[in-house]
């Protein structure tokens, strides 16, 4: 090894005294080429030491020659650079024959150089199918994007077969004049071609390959176009050779070609995370996941990205925060050129400079690059029916700077990105790399990037669906609105408001079931809003109420306090009659009634009805929405004969007003029909059912979430009529429809989950039921109607004499929730709540006690053991455990409490004061009266000294040291008066 690393550096060595001859002799690469008859890109490879085998004897003094006549100074300096050279030259073929003779190498050397080895170069799983290709075809041809490790691939096979005996010829085959360049030195080599004459040479090297029997590989590497090949493509006929090329372009583009395409792709998971920790060495390498999501597994940018961490010495985490810091360039986050890895000197942005700008230079000219700028902004995976919306093709026409383009036109455009490896389409949906959208957007002006913002922003509001049927488009029109507020934020803003996609992307995060996230959603706009336009603006107050809205509908604590404060800000700024201010009260009553206060939800609805009609009208459409929701709350508070009346009522008029068919028309008869059902009525709920059904199949389709919710009501009322494998066969055809059109974690699918094992549906009750636990507290959460519902049922299930199935629930909350959330989980604290009110209803004294103490450890770890709502639940603890009869166990938990209680209050603050009062009493009656008087006397002259004589307190302190007093006079302890 150390002889092949001499001639490597030799080589170096070599070239850079020629290319310093050269220079000092005045002359340029294109100057010296013709005078010595060879090309200027076999000039520079000379001078780089890019070559496998030594230069001819007759082509270096050419070289010398000419650049020696040129030198200034006398014949004794010409003749000293001259011989110098000469001896160098013979050194460097001695040390190559060498090398060859050592190196076990049992074949011709390569004619060209084969890249060197990325450092940490591992096999990937893609080798096996190009091995398997080569055995079967004459041409193999490897496409992909560029930076995915093309040439690296083609570099270890090559180098295998080298070593197998296989002639190889490298040839770089950007232009025609680098490969008939090569092939004529292969040819000069092998084929006793005449030199001088490039072409002729490679033309006699071809038809040798034709013949030959040695075994041969020629590999063609980054070419950019199949012209380049016309007349120079290595003969398929022989039996022992092959041909490799490699490409950006896609095998469409390359059709030409012939033989089989292997299409490379990015590591898997696995090897880019192996690959960059092994180039890491063990050092800096905290979060080598996360770098590898970031750079979306591209070979190319973790080899940067590993020597620019171990250039700047930073770890993986530091490299990402850098990297998700948007000011900061692609450029930015690559090591010097002196300190890139492995060969490559071009930074990945460089990498798919040339391939931009050839997929922008096809037919229509300069429309490539505006789709790549338009996906760029829209995540990694952008519907394609995005690029075909009115916003869409009305910037690109611009961009384009040509006239108004159609679909068809649009779809050139990314049929180019396609066959340059720049972006995929596959189901109608376009990809691209993340850092192929970072390079382009790091060349876009600021302008041009708002402009170009507003028009995506558009273009997704556009081809937003209203509801949820169609989940996978949902999801990918959420990540393209995540990823251009990531890229583009700030331009998504404007004096009065932001632009609508940021509130139409939360509404379908809760729409399609996920409430949590689109609550979470609505605090970051409102922070945001209120921090650029103030707390009463417009659009500040608007994203709080669909703030309240989510966090109500996920159940959350503060929720019922937001909307208070929602509905006070709305009436001061906006006044007791704006259509706002309105919303907000219809927002406070929804909230009073998931929080369990009915009767004040109730109470909310008939007053807002009463407002709407005297300010917009009987007939508005949202004093008939306000209506439909204070009967279903009457409902819910346990008149469903009454809701049953008002949804007649309410359907006469919303039918009337709206017509028979409107969407609010169709919802009145659904919910008439469910409360008939529960008023006991189901035979008549079935036929109202059916016929609604019907008539949303019509009116919105088959496959319409509304429809489906008709079809789900249907089955539960055939089931409470009687007819449960009619409502078994329904329920079971649903499942499969919500799982194909609302997919397996929305609530409505888990909802009919939960109906089929309620009804008896599956083989194995219990075991679906956990299962289905499992999903719903991982997709919904404790708090949700439908997690606790399932609670209720799994409760029922395990015993169903038991006398209150609702007291039991709350430990099948906690066993689920435990299992799928761990014991740390920030909810943890509330649904051991409910399981201490659950144990303290049913008179479970000691396994309330049990349950608390597992509720402060948890609270201990999630807000700290000194904090506030800790340790007053620590004192509840240890005043239950003396209530029990625990008085050694009380004294414990008091004298732990103590000093916490010191640190967060001092030492002069009541509550302390009443802790050492609770440690004198318990260790008093738990047998040590001598203990309890010294500590009362010393805690009542304290209280009395910071808090007076006249204290409510200092009496019962008093009775207690007194009592106290008497016991250890009478040297036993039965108890005093707390």
């Amino acid at each position: 090894m150390e002889e092949f690393v001499s001639v490597e550096a030799m080589r170096r060595e070599f070239g850079s005294r020629l290319r310093q001859l050269r220079t000092d002799a005045g002359l340029s690469l294109e100057a010296l080429g013709p005078k010595i008859r060879i090309s200027r890109s076999r000039v520079s490879e000379l001078e780089r030491g890019d070559f496998k085998k030594v230069p001819d004897q007759a082509v270096i003094d050419a070289y010398v020659a000419v650049c020696v006549a040129r030198l200034d100074g006398g014949p004794a300096i010409r003749e000293a650079r001259a011989a110098d050279l000469a001896e160098r030259h013979k050194l460097l073929i001695r040390l190559q024959e060498n090398a060859v003779a050592t190196s076990g190498r049992s074949g011709p050397p390569a004619v060209g150089r084969i890249p060197l080895a990325a450092g940490c170069y591992q096999a990937r799983e893609v080798v096996d199918e190009l091995s398997a290709a080569l055995a079967d075809s004459p041409v193999v041809v490897l496409s992909g994007l560029g930076g995915v490790g093309k040439t690296q691939l083609a570099a270890d096979l090559a180098r295998r077969r080298e070593k197998a005996g296989t002639l190889v010829v490298w040839v770089s085959a950007a232009s025609q004049e680098s490969i008939v360049d090569r092939l004529a030195e292969a040819g000069e080599e092998y084929a006793e071609a005449a030199r001088g004459d490039r072409e002729r040479a490679a033309e006699r090297f071809l038809a040798w390959l034709a013949t030959t029997p040695r075994r041969w590989l020629v590999v063609l590497d980054d070419v950019s176009d199949p012209e380049h090949l016309r007349g120079l493509r290595p003969p398929v006929s022989s039996p022992t050779g092959r041909t490799l090329i490699t490409t950006r372009l896609r095998k469409a583009a390359v059709a030409g070609l012939g033989g089989r395409p292997v299409e490379i792709d990015v590591f898997t998971v696995d090897e880019a995370e192996r690959y960059l920790s092994a180039a890491l060495r063990g050092r800096l390498d905290d979060d080598v996941p996360g770098v590898v999501a970031d750079l979306d597994r591209l070979p190319l940018a973790l080899g940067q990205a590993a020597a620019y961490l171990l250039d700047q010495n930073i770890t993986s985490g530091d490299y990402r925060r850098r990297f998700a810091d948007r000011t900061r360039r692609l450029a930015q986050l690559v090591p010097p050129a002196r300190d890139n890895p492995d060969e490559y000197r071009a930074t990945v942005a460089a990498t798919w400079s040339l391939s931009i700008e050839a997929a922008d230079a096809e037919e229509p000219t300069g429309l490539a690059r505006a789709v790549l700028e338009l996906a760029s902004v829209l995540g990694t995976a952008i519907p394609g029916v995005v690029f075909r919306t009115p916003a869409a093709v009305n910037w690109l026409s611009y961009a384009a700077g040509g006239p108004e383009l159609d679909p068809d036109t649009i779809h050139r455009g990314l049929r180019s990105l396609y066959l340059f490896s720049l972006a995929a389409v596959d189901a109608d949906v376009v990809r691209v790399h993340a850092l192929v959208q970072r390079s382009v957007l790091d060349d876009l002006p600021a302008d041009r990037l708002g402009e170009l913002a507003w028009a995506a922003a558009d273009a997704l509001v556009e081809v937003w669906p209203e509801d949820s049927r169609d989940p996978g488009l949902n999801q990918h029109l959420t990540a393209g609105t995540d990823a251009l507020d990531r890229c583009a934020g700030d331009h998504l803003w404007e004096p009065d408001g932001y632009h609508p996609v940021l509130a139409v992307a939360g509404k379908s995060l809760g729409g399609a079931g996920q409430v949590a996230a689109a609550a979470a959603h609505f605090q970051r706009l409102h922070e945001r809003a209120a921090d650029r336009l103030g707390p009463d603006h417009w659009a500040t107050l608007a994203a709080r109420g669909n703030l309240a809205i989510w966090q109500g509908e996920s159940r959350t604590a503060s929720s019922l306090a937001r909307a208070r404060h929602l509905l006070a800000d709305r009436t001061r700024v906006l006044g007791a009659g704006h259509p706002s201010t309105l919303t907000a009260r219809h927002t406070l009553a929804r909230q009073l009634g998931l929080t369990g206060d009915l009767p004040g939800a109730i109470a909310e609805l008939e007053s807002l009805v009463a407002d709407r009609i005297r300010i917009l009208g009987a007939d508005h459409p949202d004093t008939l929405t306000t209506r439909h929701n204070l009967a279903t709350w009457r409902g819910e508070a346990g008149d469903p004969a009454g809701a049953c009346a008002d949804f007649a009522a309410n359907l006469d008029d919303t039918e009337r007003v709206l017509g028979p068919d409107h969407p609010d028309t169709l919802s009145a008869r659904h919910e008439l029909a469910r409360w008939r059902s529960i008023a006991g009525d189901p035979a008549g709920a079935v036929a109202d059912f059916e016929q609604l059904v019907a008539d949303r199949i019509r009116v919105l389709g088959a496959d319409h979430p509304l429809t489906l919710a008709s079809r789900n009501e249907l089955a539960v009322a055939m089931a409470h009529a009687g007819d449960a494998a009619a409502a078994l066969t329904a329920l079971h055809e649903l499942l499969a429809d919500r799982l194909r059109v609302l997919g397996p974690d929305h609530p409505d699918t888990l909802n009919t989950r939960l109906h089929l094992i309620d009804i008896g549906g599956v083989t194995d009750d219990l075991a679906a039921l956990t299962v289905l636990l499992d999903d719903m507290m991982r997709v919904l959460g404790p708090e949700h109607d439908y997690t606790q519902q399932a609670c209720y049922v799994l409760a029922l299930l395990r015993d169903p004499q038991g006398d209150d199935p609702g007291r039991a629930a709350p430990e099948e909350m906690l066993t689920a929730f435990l299992r799928v959330n761990g014991p740390h989980h920030p909810l943890t604290w509330q649904v051991r709540s409910a399981v201490v009110l659950a144990r303290q209803e049913r008179g479970d004294f000691p396994a309330m006690v049990a349950a608390m103490a597992d509720l402060v450890d948890d609270l201990a770890v999630l807000r700290g053991p000194g904090h506030e709502e800790t340790t007053k639940l620590r004192g509840v603890l240890a005043q239950w455990r003396l209530n029990l009869g625990d008085a050694a166990g009380a004294a414990t938990a008091y004298t732990e409490l103590l000093p916490l209680l010191i640190e967060q209050h001092g030492p002069e603050h009541a509550d302390v004061f009443a802790a050492r009062a609770n440690i004198a009493f318990s260790r008093g009656v738990s047998g040590d009266p001598a203990f309890a008087v010294a500590a009362y006397e010393e805690v009542l002259a304290d209280w009395i000294r910071v808090f007076g004589a006249d204290d409510p307190a200092v009496a019962p302190l008093r009775k207690n040291l007194e009592g106290f007093r008497g016991l250890a006079d009478e040297g036993h302890a039965d108890g005093g008066d707390r």
